[in-house]
């Protein structure tokens, strides 16, 4: 009996202590999670605006243009765009990124340290994380114009924040 409530009590810790990643809390280092597939653009400093996404995923086909376009228009202003896939395999991202071919890195998570860490609740989830490295908001799936708007909104205020 009270090894069963000492596993019980070990499996709640480990619950509460697995939490996602939520609007206030710090975003885990892009450079400490094992992304492969490119460089990892310097972020300190910077607006960081990280979309997952997956080969498999149509909102995430048709959310690319829309998220190159915004990187073309904030890139010069202090917005990093970075693309995460959560594909497993490696073919399947590399072959996305040639179809698609966006002008924003688009990294591959290989062993997936990064989606499980940020518990990502569905493909795409974009995150935009002010200068201080906090997550500012976070936007699950893309529902075309009115995301892109939602996003550009959000970007335009914190560029207008005092750094």
């Amino acid at each position: 009996m009270r090894s069963a409530f000492f596993f019980a009590l070990a499996f709640a810790g480990a619950l509460l202590g697995r939490a996602e990643i939520k609007i206030g809390d710090p975003f885990p280092v892009l450079a400490s999670v094992g992304l492969t597939g490119g460089s990892i653009p310097a972020t300190e400093g910077k607006i960081l605006v990280v979309d997952f996404w997956a080969s498999w995923c149509a909102p995430c086909k048709a959310s690319f243009p829309a998220l190159g376009k915004i990187n073309t228009d904030y890139a010069s202003r202090g917005v990093v765009l970075v693309g995460v896939s959560v594909d497993e395999k490696a073919s399947a991202y590399a072959a996305f990124v040639k179809k698609q071919a966006p002008p924003f890195p688009a990294l591959h998570d290989t062993a997936q340290r990064l989606v499980r860490l940020v518990e990502v609740p569905a493909m795409p989830t974009t995150y935009v994380i002010g200068r201080d490295g906090k997550v500012r908001s976070i936007h699950a799936g893309y529902h075309g114009s009115s995301t892109d708007q939602i996003l550009r909104t959000e970007l335009d205020a914190l560029l207008a924040e005092k750094s």
